[in-house]
């Protein structure tokens, strides 16, 4: 037993040491509300087969997206401007240039046979002409190659990946894996080459990029006649370094671009949110992570101060692991990180809860035995919820892009972080404490010789919820059918982000602070009007559409407090949540919701998924119904909330099934109904507890974060009261109806 403590002091110790040399060291990557970035304009062109219409020009736009998700910038905003243009905003970026000039390229990746050489009237400087049958490029070397039309394009390929072969000699180069007929073609092609000689020109094959030859390999002497290479895959290889050979396989992997564009203007904007709002934020923050800690102190003492250390060292473990990792941080992001670390105290508050039965119970003699089959008895529902939540992040990481990708992130991190500040740095100073004979003589300091206010209570009361489970579901029916009609009667005030807007850009005689514009659009009608400077004397307004009144009452306003502002640019703009990447994020939702039933079935019963995925869109059908009703935006913030909000429903329908498994296990023979109410007592304290920390977070956020935070916050508020009381009256219910119709099943006792 000494062992493993020191394992874990030492495992403790380390971590919160790299962490802190992280955070010291490595500067956190800011997103375009709190930082700005540079600002590109691109303009798609017409060629002779492709009008750069407004439906190529939003296709152009989504293979941008994959283009900078390649890039490593992450949380960046897309929208398309007018019929042809694309505004693309990048948070953070180094090299603003290189950028451009990776965004710009066309990508037309081609395969082609190469018949020979050109003779000395070959011109190998003309551009390939339109569907051609033989064209002359020069090779790599400025050789005149007479090459063939295209055996395979850029749409054949299935992945291509930078490569170091240090052993082979062939430096940096890219792997390129065919699939479908590509395979087929491969083959083919090569089939056809080593047909000719080693040494003939005829013999290679020649991979052109943009009408540039970039490599040609010539066949293995080992490829036979007509066979060909028929795994599939080939190297492209040439005179590349790391960042050349990264940059050639995310062209290859984004696909080429639908139409050529161009770079007509680069500039660099100021953050969307005020210096005010990030302040008020900060100081919201700081508040509530002070009103959480010193509630948990309250309740349960001596461990409730080891907890709020323990919180503030998972602080640190997650900002220097999205600091190692290069994650961009937005308001949102951070909104989220703060509510995290108010929700990081539920591993702590389970184990608390745990060792306060056991020990006024009887059942342990000391609060450190107490202490120790807490942790034991508490890991498994700790681990359920975790990984449930877990999945959704790795799904919404790798199915998702954009804002949804990064909260993924932001989520799975802070899941990590969570458990181990509370499973290992937590533990180490709780067992370190009541190890001491002064804290061994008094263990009411503790706080867990004590059952707690909110025990004591259920135990008098003993509430036997699960009696008439239709009246729940009926409750919880009305409420569906009441947030049902505020979406079919008032409908969702889609924001921004999902629709598109206004945008118009002003020169200004002199800099003007974009928060006084912001405060007086928002005092004239105008409050989600988002605001930026741009450039050295610039200012750009993006609002929801206008009339013309409005845009006249905006550049009154903003005219007001700059002197003199003439418009440059008024265009409209399409969103920057875009169809694609909608579809994108509903995909992934609805893999991490199939991915989590089928966990919980496995763990549990299939009823029990089932119960908790039905409480799971309860919880979100209201939360939009809600806001329907006060009328208030559907955009990118409540996005993230929602995903919140998903995390909590599943987490408290876990901790509630969890305890009914282990009483089933306990009294096999007992009904589903009265093993459910006993359940409740027992993990009411804990949501009760887990839920007032997380408030008191919300409620600072609400009330001192600014119009910014406002509508994220009060979405969460909602989101958590709903949640608390659907994994009780809502899972619950559902479960024992499902129970009850395959009643040759007793409860699962699986482990």
């Amino acid at each position: 037993m000494k062992r493993s403590v020191r394992v874990r002091a030492l495992l403790a110790l380390a971590v919160i040491a790299l962490s802190l040399y992280i955070a010291i060291t490595v500067p956190v990557r800011l997103g375009l509300d709190l930082r700005g970035g540079t600002q590109l304009v691109l303009q798609t062109r017409s060629t002779p087969t492709t009008d750069a219409d407004s439906e190529a020009t939003d296709r152009t736009l989504e293979v941008l997206r994959g283009r900078i998700d390649g890039l490593g910038v992450a949380e960046p905003t897309l929208v398309r401007s007018g019929e042809n243009r694309i505004i693309v905003e990048l948070p953070g970026v180094q090299d603003p240039k290189r950028a451009a000039d990776v965004l710009g390229r066309t990508a037309q990746l081609t395969f082609h046979p190469v018949l020979g050489t050109a003779d000395s009237s070959g011109d190998a400087s003309r551009p390939l002409p339109k569907r051609p049958r033989v064209h002359v490029l020069p090779d790599e070397s400025g050789t005149p190659l007479r090459l063939g039309a295209a055996a395979l394009t850029g749409e054949d390929v299935k992945e291509a990946a930078a490569r170091f072969d240090q052993q082979g000699g062939a430096g940096w180069h890219v792997t390129v894996d065919f699939e479908g007929d590509g395979r087929a073609g491969w083959a083919r092609l090569t089939g056809e080459a080593a047909c000719h000689p080693a040494g003939d020109p005829a013999r290679r094959v020649a991979i052109v990029l943009d009408d540039k030859v970039i490599s040609s390999p010539q066949v293995d002497p080992s490829v036979a006649c007509r066979t060909g290479i028929r795994d599939g895959a080939t190297q492209i290889t040439g005179s590349f370094g790391p960042e050349e050979a990264r940059e050639l396989s995310l062209l290859v992997n984004g696909g080429a671009l639908p139409v050529p564009v161009e770079t007509v203007e680069q500039r660099t904007v100021g953050p969307t949110l005020g210096a005010q709002a990030i302040t008020a934020s900060a100081w919201a923050a700081a508040i509530g992570t002070a009103l959480t800690s010193l509630f948990i102190i309250g309740v349960y003492r001596l461990m409730g101060v080891l907890a709020a250390v323990g919180l503030v060292c998972y602080g640190l473990v997650s900002y220097a692991a999205l600091s190692a990792l290069g994650a961009t941080l937005t308001l949102p992001g951070l909104a989220g990180f703060v509510l995290a670390i108010g929700m990081a105290v539920d591993a702590n508050v389970l184990v608390f809860e745990r060792a306060r039965e056991e020990y006024t119970a009887r059942r342990r003699p000391s609060t450190r035995s107490a202490l120790t089959a807490g942790f034991r008895n508490a890991f498994s529902a700790i681990a359920d919820s975790n990984i449930t939540t877990l999945i959704a992040a790795a799904l919404l990481f790798f199915l998702a892009s954009g804002p949804v990708r990064g909260f993924g992130v932001t989520l799975g991190i802070g899941v990590l972080a969570s458990m181990f500040s509370a499973l290992v740095i937590t533990r180490v100073l709780a067992e370190a404490a009541v190890s001491r004979p002064r804290v061994r003589r008094r263990p009411r300091l503790t706080g867990i010789a004590t059952t707690g206010a909110v025990r004591d209570r259920l135990t008098r009361r003993n509430p036997r919820l699960m009696r008439r489970p239709r009246r729940w579901l009926a409750v919880s029916a009305a409420a569906l059918v009441l947030a049902g009609s505020g979406i079919a009667v008032r409908g969702i005030d889609l924001g921004v982000e999902f629709t598109g807007g206004r945008l118009i850009e002003y020169a200004t005689t002199g800099p003007v602070d974009p928060d006084r514009v912001r405060t007086a659009l928002a005092d004239a009608g105008f409050p989600r009007a988002v605001v930026q400077s741009s450039g050295e004397a610039g200012l750009t307004v993006r609002t929801d559409p206008l009339t013309n009144a409005e845009e006249t009452e905006v550049t009154g306003t903003v005219g007001e407090l700059a002197g003199r502002a003439d418009k440059v640019r008024d265009e409209l703009i399409g969103p920057s949540l875009g169809e694609e990447l909608r579809r994108g994020a509903l995909i992934a939702l609805a893999v991490a919701l199939g991915a989590q039933f089928v966990y919980l079935a496995a763990r549990f019963r299939w009823v029990f998924g089932t119960a908790a995925v039905v409480a799971l869109a309860h919880d979100v059908v209201i939360l939009v119904g809600v806001f329907a009703w006060l009328g208030r935006p559907v955009d990118g913030v409540f996005l993230a909330a929602l995903l919140t909000v998903i995390g909590y429903s599943v987490n408290d329908s876990v901790v509630l099934f969890d305890r009914v498994r282990e009483l089933a296990r306990k009294s096999p023979g007992a009904p589903l109904p009265d093993i459910t109410d006993q359940a409740i007592v027992q993990t009411l304290p804990r949501t009760v507890n887990t839920g007032i920390g997380a408030a008191f977070i919300l409620t600072a956020l609400a009330a001192f974060g600014g119009s910014s935070l406002t509508d994220f916050a009060l979405a969460l508020l909602i989101g958590l009261v709903v949640g608390t009381y659907s994994s009780v009256l809502t899972a619950a219910p559902v479960a024992i109806r499902l129970h009850h119709r395959t009643p040759h099943r007793q409860p699962s006792g699986r482990t």
